[in-house]
């Protein structure tokens, strides 16, 4: 007990030294002062001595000088607590030794000397002791070495779950990887696949390249044509009415008149060679004006009826 608060003390007392010693608060609070230019050239003398150079030449300004006190506060802190759990190692080695050499005296009272043992009782012990290291225990008790095994066990447990979960894990993530390997492969010999058609693609890119410039000339120039074949149909005063389906239309009512007009013409020379006679001739003249201009008369309405029906 006395040896656990006498550690804890020195704890707190190397604890306090460090906080203490901390660069940002001692580099905040020191300044540029004889006393630091001193502590700090002792200090530096005392480390570069230490390794058998001498201390190198620089300037002394506020900053190197509050910075050198900060690392030199820091360092001697530290040598200081270095020093103090120096001196605990040592007792604590005085005080181990001293607890052996008492239980060498007792076991030795009582005939339980390790000279006095045989040789495969302290093999046994030895492994005793052995497995208690390895197991982490701090005494041979059979409850002890019950506990460590049953922690051991489920250290086990644990270790083979995680086991398995990472073998699930590698399988999953094998299987991805032979995946992305066989989708790898499919790339690659696509891109083998494309790198070959190339050459093809660009002589077909050419082609099109020359068949585009050609369709280009044809478009310009049919656009030119169509320019000109507009101006030259408003030069002429053509119309949307006068299209070629009025026009076949017409020729049709022109070859059913023709038909009409044909017998009357026939009939007209066929009184060319009566024997003239004035008053007949002239009512037969007559007859054939009425004729004519009712055979005129009805292509025209023919014609109008056909334009009214195209618009």
């Amino acid at each position: 007990m006395i040896r656990r608060l006498q550690t804890e003390e020195n704890k707190e007392r190397m604890s306090d030294l460090i906080s203490t010693a901390d660069p940002s608060v001692v580099e905040g609070k020191s300044g540029f002062d004889t006393a630091h230019i001193a502590q700090v050239k002792t200090w530096l003398a005392s480390q570069f001595e230490a390794v058998g150079k001498d201390v190198p030449d620089f300037e002394y300004t506020p900053r190197s000088i509050a910075h050198l006190h900060a690392l030199a506060t820091v360092s001697q802190a530290k040598t200081q607590a270095a020093g103090i759990v120096e001196a605990d190692l040592r007792q604590k080695a005085v005080e181990y030794r001293s607890q052996a050499s008492r239980v060498r005296e007792i076991l030795e009272n009582v005939g339980l000397a390790q000279e006095s043992l045989p040789q495969n009782g302290v093999a046994s012990v030895q492994v005793l002791a052995n497995v208690a290291n390895l197991l982490n225990i701090r005494d041979t008790e059979l409850s002890s070495y019950l506990v460590a095994m049953g922690d051991i066990s489920l250290r086990k447990t644990g270790v083979e779950e995680k086991r398995t979960k990472v073998q699930k894990e590698c399988k999953v993530l094998l299987d991805y990887t032979r995946k992305a390997i066989a989708r790898l492969t499919y790339l690659k010999r696509t891109l083998s696949q494309l790198e070959d058609d190339v050459t093809n693609c660009e002589a077909q890119m050419v082609h099109w390249k020359t068949n585009l410039a050609i369709m280009l000339s044809k478009e310009r120039q049919y656009l030119q044509q169509y320019s000109n074949y507009k101006a030259i149909l408003n030069r002429v005063s053509y119309t949307s009415d006068i299209s070629h389906g009025v026009l076949v239309e017409m020729a049709e009512h022109r070859k059913e008149l023709d038909k009409k007009t044909k017998p009357i013409l026939e009939t007209l020379r066929s009184y060319q060679d009566l024997p003239p006679d004035k008053a007949l001739a002239a009512l037969a003249i007559e007859d054939k004006r009425r004729q004519y201009a009712a055979a005129e008369k009805y292509l025209e309405e023919v014609l109008h009826s056909a334009l009214a029906t195209t618009e």
